[in-house]
């Protein structure tokens, strides 16, 4: 089941977006897609803060198609007048076909000539299945058919970002069968960031939802069900990635309403944009 809003920092401000699983055919390749659609008041601005998955994401817009690298940090996408987007939030299989180098793109992304996506994007907008399925095809012909070490890599990573139970790299590669230098060597090889850094923003994740959706009090409740040391641990991981922490995002999120606007601390570390 896809969350419609995990990584998402301030849910209330989001524009119309929509998060669609991916075709069977694509279920290898791609996890889910979204769309976000947006039409502002001429000088209105949208503060988009996300702490996103840490995985690629293929993001065409209405004038450019690139492929962007995992996260390592907080992003936030300033929107303006109208738009759109459809991304896909890559699987592993699918980014170790589409870059040799995965680890050159975390935290970046680069320009991808695709003139053929972008038409067949563009011209099913502002329909988002159609256009979800325009990506997902041209994705299935550029990549091809996934090979044995990408259905590994898949496992991999679906096994750091859905089970909460992982919490050092040691028990993902014994699960998994396979020493602790293969497992970093294949994280780093199909997703270019390390395993560690996947659990870490996994529990960043879990942390912030938990403490938006969560009742007052909660922090250290949620400190100790995540496997941190305790509350001031949670505190520090918040503050190092979103320049805040859990009880001063949860005063936030409290205090929040639909027609206050916020956003990250101008000294939070980000980058300009991510996949959501």
């Amino acid at each position: 089941m896809i969350d419609p809003t995990r990584g998402v920092l301030f849910p209330h401000q989001l524009p119309r977006f929509t998060r669609l699983a991916p075709d069977p055919e694509a279920s290898e390749l791609i996890a889910w897609l979204w769309i976000p659609q947006w039409n502002l008041a001429p000088g209105v601005e949208s503060h988009q803060s996300l702490l996103a998955y840490p995985a690629a994401n293929i993001v065409v817009e209405p004038t450019e198609v690139r492929l962007w690298g995992a996260t390592t940090r907080a992003s936030e996408r300033v929107l303006r007048d109208s738009g759109w987007a459809v991304g896909a939030v890559l699987r592993p299989a699918a980014l170790m076909k589409l870059s040799e180098a995965p680890a050159e793109l975390v935290d970046g992304f680069v320009e991808v000539c695709a003139p053929d996506l972008h038409e067949a994007v563009a011209a099913a907008m502002p329909d988002e299945q159609a256009a979800a399925n325009a990506l997902s095809r041209w994705l299935i012909a550029r990549v091809g058919k996934t090979t044995a070490e990408g259905r590994l890599a898949n496992e991999m990573s679906d096994l750091l970002l859905s089970d909460s139970r992982i919490l050092r790299v040691e028990e993902a590669s014994r699960r998994m069968l396979v020493s602790t230098r293969t497992f970093q060597r294949l994280t780093r090889r199909t997703v270019g960031v390390s395993p560690a850094a996947m659990i870490r923003r996994r529990r960043l994740q879990e942390a912030a939802q938990r403490v938006r959706e969560g009742p007052a009090g909660s922090l250290a409740e949620v400190a100790a069900e995540l496997g941190y040391a305790d509350h001031a641990h949670l505190a520090a991981d918040f503050r190092a990635e979103l320049g805040l922490t859990a009880s001063e995002y949860h005063r936030i999120i409290r205090s929040s309403s639909d027609s206050v606007a916020w956003r990250l601390p101008a000294d939070a570390p980000r980058r300009a944009r991510s996949g959501m």
